[in-house]
């Protein structure tokens, strides 16, 4: 199965995050999406990916994570994000293309969920990625993973 977009997520700032059927992506990350905290506002952050099979796995240990719970725009599937390596793009079958960019670390913020939730989804709470090209992102796109190396993307 093609790694694809389960669920697109935005709020006015903080989690949760709510879903929408499509976004347009700029290169300072999706609009209309707010932030709480001043050093979300970075363009090495500008969009938040995390795996669908985490929230499952992490729901299976008692937190209660559906898409845009924990605060990720993009909640994907079949991608494994937090195997991807810095520097890998992905290309988004609409034509958006974004670079994972940094490790998405668990902050105080999840404790609304659960205090322990920071501790236990740490490895496994997602990828922050650039912006390499701008465009329109939609529910169910299928994402292709791109060498990490690729310096140019057509």
């Amino acid at each position: 199965m093609l790694p694809q977009i389960v669920s697109i997520n935005i709020s006015k700032g903080g989690i949760p995050k709510y879903p929408m059927d499509s976004v347009r992506v700029t290169f300072l990350g999706i609009e209309d999406d707010g932030h709480n905290h001043a050093k979300h506002y970075d363009p090495i952050q500008a969009i938040c990916l995390q795996d669908m099979e985490q929230l499952k796995e992490l729901s299976r240990h008692g937190y209660s994570l559906s898409p845009g719970a924990a605060g990720e725009n993009l909640t994907v599937s079949n991608l494994n994000v937090n195997s991807l390596a810095l520097g890998t793009v992905l290309q988004f079958f609409g034509g958006v293309v974004i670079e994972i960019s940094k490790v998405r670390k668990p902050c105080y913020v999840m404790d609304a969920i659960h205090p322990q939730l920071k501790v236990d989804a740490v490895g496994r709470h997602g990828m922050y990625a650039k912006i390499l090209r701008e465009g329109v992102l939609r529910i169910g796109e299928t994402i292709q993973v791109i060498n990490p190396f690729l310096t140019n993307v057509e």
